[in-house]
C-alpha cells in the first residue's frame, strides 16, 4: 500500500531528502487508491504546509513533539511494555517478522519504530497491512488523541492510519479519557524524572530511603527517547 509508505516518509524526521523529493510525493498521493478525494487533499495540505516552513523550524518542531517524553515517542512498544523485560522479547518477534519478508534493519534501527513499522506493511498484501494497521489500532488511537491535545497537525496521519486499518477504536472516547492526563514534556516533568533518578541512585548506594513526591512517581522512568535517524527505511 503506497498510502503507508507515503505516511511513513512524513513520520520520520524531515530532512533535506523531503525537500528534494516533494514531487514524488505530491504525485504519490494523487495516485493513492486507498485514500478518498477528502484525505488525500488533506494529505497533500499537510505536505504542502509542511514544506512551506522553514526546515529547521520544522526539525525543532519535530523533536519537541516526538522526541521529548513517552507519551507521543514512535517507539509503539513505548506504549505497551515501557521498560519492561517483555519488551525485549516484542522486538526479536518482531524482528523475526521483518527477516521472513527479508526486510533488513541497519544496526542504527529499532523494529518497534513506527514509520519502520508503517514500511514492512507496506509490503504485504493489502489485507495482511490493514490487519497489521490493526494490531497496533489502539497506539494509533491514543497517538491521536495525543496529538490533538496538543493541537498538532501530525494527528491527521494517525487519524489516516487508522482509517486504512478500518479499525472501530473510537478516537474520540480515547480522548476523552486522556482529557486530565498530565504532560511528560514539560520542564517540570523532565526535572522529575531527573529527580526520581537521582532518588534512585543514592538508594542503590544505600543512602537510605528519601522521600518522592506524587509528581516524581507520575513520571517515573519517563526519559525522552533519542530519535534514529531512518530516514532510508529499512533495505530488501
Amino acid at each position: 500500500m503506497i498510502e503507508l509508505v507515503i505516511i511513513s516518509r512524513l513520520l520520520e524526521y524531515p530532512d533535506a531528502a523531503l525537500v528534494e523529493h516533494q514531487q514524488e510525493l505530491f504525485s504519490a498521493i494523487s495516485d493513492a487508491q486507498a485514500l478518498n478525494q477528502n484525505d488525500a487533499q488533506a494529505l497533500g495540505i499537510f505536505l504542502r504546509d509542511l514544506l512551506d516552513r522553514d526546515l529547521l523550524d520544522v526539525q525543532a518542531a519535530y523533536g519537541e513533539l516526538f522526541d521529548r517524553g513517552r507519551a507521543t515517542s514512535l517507539l509503539l512498544f513505548e506504549h505497551v511494555h515501557g521498560e519492561s523485560r517483555d519488551r525485549g522479547q516484542a522486538m526479536v518477534d518482531l524482528m523475526a517478522q521483518y527477516q521472513r519478508i527479508g526486510l533488513q534493519l541497519d544496526s542504527h534501527e529499532l523494529p518497534d519504530h513506527l514509520p519502520l513499522y508503517l514500511e514492512y506493511l507496506a509490503q504485504l498484501p493489502e489485507q495482511e497491512a490493514r490487519a497489521g494497521l490493526g494490531d497496533i489500532a489502539p497506539i494509533l488511537a491514543l497517538l491521536s488523541a495525543r496529538l490533538k491535545k496538543r493541537d498538532s497537525r501530525y494527528a491527521l496521519l494517525f487519524d489516516l492510519l487508522l482509517s486504512l486499518s478500518e479499525s472501530q477504536v473510537d478516537v474520540a472516547q480515547v480522548g476523552k479519557q486522556i482529557a486530565d492526563e498530565a504532560r511528560d514534556d514539560t520542564t517540570q516533568a523532565l526535572d522529575a524524572v531527573w529527580e526520581e533518578e537521582q532518588v534512585k541512585f543514592f538508594a542503590d548506594s544505600g543512602c537510605g530511603d528519601s522521600e518522592i513526591s506524587e509528581h516524581q512517581r507520575r513520571f517515573a522512568g519517563a526519559v525522552a527517547p533519542q530519535y534514529l535517524n531512518i530516514s532510508t527505511g529499512g533495505q530488501q
